[in-house]
């Protein structure tokens, strides 16, 4: 499939679902109490780092982003999806959402002192995965934080019915830890710590805490 086309499903998929997804998800981070800590440590390190823009890129409703600002973070957003921007913006609106693709990220270089994909990166196929975590690097500080959560596995599935019972059309891909951390080396990251999240669960996760090196 080429790029167009996964761009083009994924962004009406979540335009069908933005609402049903906000409201399935506005509590989720309440019964995760491993995600929280995660959250709270990548705040820490954006503070140690000096601070500065942060960016969530694959906002969704803004859940995430509402957290980390309510953690002294100076955090925005970015979403494939125009209705979930509008989502976000009606839901936080003390914080701002942008519509953008982290395949062709506006953002200037160096322009922003963090950066987190959390659970965005797994629609994206193998091949742009590169590509998105080289413009990551590029938009990150020297010095700078990134933070990304991912599903694990072996497999990619094609999604087509979610949150509300709405049709969907997106390719869900689970990847193993090792993996990721390889593009991100190959990226020009360093990789500093990754965890499992559920590893007997029926959909594990992971993340990986990653930085931009200062030279």
């Amino acid at each position: 499939m080429n790029a167009d086309g996964w761009l083009a499903d994924t962004r009406a998929s979540y335009d069908t679902v933005a609402v049903s997804y906000a409201e399935q998800t506005r509590e989720a981070l309440l019964g995760a109490p491993y995600l929280r800590a995660v959250l709270a440590l990548f705040a820490d390190l954006v503070h140690a780092a000096g601070g500065g823009p942060v960016a969530d890129v694959g906002c969704g409703p803004g859940v995430v982003a509402a957290h980390l600002h309510r953690l002294g973070v100076d955090v925005f957003g970015i979403d494939l999806s125009p209705v979930m921007i509008d989502v976000a913006r009606r839901d936080q609106p003390h914080l701002r959402f942008e519509v953008g693709s982290m395949t062709d990220l506006d953002l200037a270089d160096a322009s922003v002192a963090g950066l987190l994909a959390f659970w965005s990166l797994i629609h994206v196929p193998d091949d742009a995965v590169p590509a998105v975590l080289g413009h990551f690097r590029r938009a990150l500080r020297p010095g700078g934080p990134l933070l990304l959560g991912f599903h694990v596995g072996d497999e990619s599935r094609l999604k087509t019915q979610g949150y509300g019972g709405h049709p969907m059309k997106v390719v869900v891909h689970r990847r193993q830890p090792g993996q990721v951390a390889a593009w991100l080396r190959a990226a020009g990251f360093a990789v500093e710590a990754q965890m499992l999240i559920d590893p007997d669960g029926s959909l594990p996760g992971a993340v990986i805490f990653a930085r931009r090196p200062a030279r």
